[in-house]
């Protein structure tokens, strides 16, 4: 079995303090901290899975097409890192529109990812920077950490109960 860390994408990888709904390339803006963070948990031996709501989609505010643009630049930007993510999920569902069973705090994206990559849901973490990243992965026996939206994710992590995660 493998160890993964799951990340929520807007306020934990990039900022969304300037735009709510994150799809545009040019609106991309990576926080401070990811870099490092991810390549400590890949020395870890941790998968990175992106587990996202981009909800949207529903809302009409842009296009599944856009998102995956969007996911294509962010791998692109950690492969010149060294950085390999292993697969993006997201929800293009709102639940003012819509019910789904995969929008968080609902779980199925990353049981997608447990059943897909044979991961071991005691030794992976999922980092959001809302509740419902935490419950989505609690659900499921997944360790939740939330941090503060659009902050320095490595200095985040360094003061939480999982500093141990980005310390060598």
């Amino acid at each position: 079995m493998q160890k993964a860390i799951f990340l929520d994408r807007d306020g934990v990888i990039n900022a969304n303090d300037n735009h709510y709904y994150v799809f545009r390339v040019d609106d991309f803006q990576l926080n401070e901290g990811v870099i490092s963070s991810l390549q400590s948990f890949l020395k870890k031996g941790f998968l990175l899975i992106i587990i996202s709501n981009q909800g949207g989609v529903s809302k009409k505010k842009y296009t599944i097409k856009d998102i995956e643009k969007l996911n294509d630049h962010i791998v692109g930007l950690f492969a010149k890192e060294n950085i390999k993510i292993t697969e993006s999920y997201y929800c293009p569902h709102h639940s003012d529109i819509e019910k789904c069973i995969c929008r968080k705090p609902n779980s199925l994206m990353i049981e997608k990812a447990v059943a897909r990559f044979n991961i071991d849901i005691k030794e992976s973490y999922m980092i959001g920077d809302s509740v419902r990243d935490v419950q989505a992965s609690e659900k499921i026996g997944v360790k939740g950490i939330k941090v503060d939206a659009n902050k320095n994710l490595f200095d985040e992590l360094s003061k939480s109960d999982c500093a141990f995660l980005v310390r060598d």
